[in-house]
């Protein structure tokens, strides 16, 4: 094959790629646009700590089963997550002292950064994904993870079935090995996404403070 040839088949050949990341990259932003994490961490990676995660895990899905079961949309559910903060905290707590635990429990609403992760047959693209966050103590062990909304990890859903799903969703259950280097690819783009705005958002940090000094500075001459 002469060398033009070559250069065609291959700009051809990255095209159909690029593409197809692209359109496939599009669907994952629908997905983190649309989704609700539940973020767990254990005190400590001890056998007592990671037993007693479980345990708030169970009770907070319980709990979490009301405050979430009813939202139709992402919005109001993350309206519910930030309403019910207080008591799934209390939850939270409640289930450690029975079990004889006084570490504290710290529970937020975040925008966070996620890995690419399966859970069990759902398989969630890399990226930043608004999440209820809970903290047992130090937070320093192993965590948990799940999608709280649309409510895969919640009792409520076992009432919604695949077909209900929205073209979004249905993104969640594609863990099939097709999809392995896109979501490869995706997890590289949004880590590197991730640490730029980092870093911009610490140049901003910076500016501004050098900007305070500069004010204090001249108005102490």
């Amino acid at each position: 094959m002469k060398r033009w040839e070559l250069s065609i088949l291959i700009g051809l050949v990255l095209s159909i790629i690029t593409g197809s990341i692209t359109g496939f990259a599009a669907q994952c932003d629908t997905v983190r646009g649309s989704t609700i994490r539940l973020h767990i961490l254990a005190n400590s990676d001890s056998q007592s700590d990671q037993a007693l995660k479980l345990m708030v895990r169970d009770a907070v899905l319980t709990e979490a089963a009301d405050a979430f079961g009813g939202a139709e949309t992402k919005e109001r559910a993350v309206k519910l997550a930030r309403e019910n903060l207080g008591e799934i905290t209390a939850v939270a707590e409640k289930t450690l002292r029975a079990n004889g635990c006084n570490d504290k429990v710290t529970a937020q609403v975040v925008n966070m950064f996620f890995t690419t992760r399966q859970y069990g047959s759902v398989m969630m693209p890399a990226g930043r994904y608004d999440a209820v966050r809970i903290l047992i103590g130090e937070g320093a062990g192993r965590n948990w993870w799940c999608v709280m909304f649309p409510p895969m990890c919640l009792p409520a859903a076992e009432k919604k079935q695949r077909s209900e799903m929205s073209a979004a969703e249905q993104i969640l259950i594609s863990a099939e090995p097709e999809y392995e280097l896109k979501f490869a690819v995706v997890e590289a783009y949004e880590k590197l996404k991730d640490k730029w705005e980092k870093k911009q958002e610490e140049k901003k940090i910076e500016e501004e403070k050098q900007t305070v000094t500069h004010v204090k500075a001249q108005i102490s001459r």
